[in-house]
């Protein structure tokens, strides 16, 4: 992930958390920065163009259910 990225990931991990019940445990918390941090390196990885077409993703999900 490049460095001006992280301080976007870091706010919106602390954002999430602050919405989050208080009684909620270091699981959902995790969870919750997990998904944040997946979904930075995916908008990542549509920036420098790497990615590939559904009909490619249909092939290997199909691949994979062999």
């Amino acid at each position: 992930m490049q460095g001006q990225k992280i301080p976007l990931l870091k706010q919106a991990s602390i954002e999430t958390i602050k919405r989050l019940p208080d009684r909620c445990s270091i699981d959902d918390i995790m969870y919750e920065i997990n998904f944040i941090a997946q979904v930075y390196e995916g908008l990542n990885d549509a920036d420098n163009g790497n990615m590939i077409s559904t009909e490619e993703l249909l092939k290997r999900v199909e691949q994979w259910q062999k």
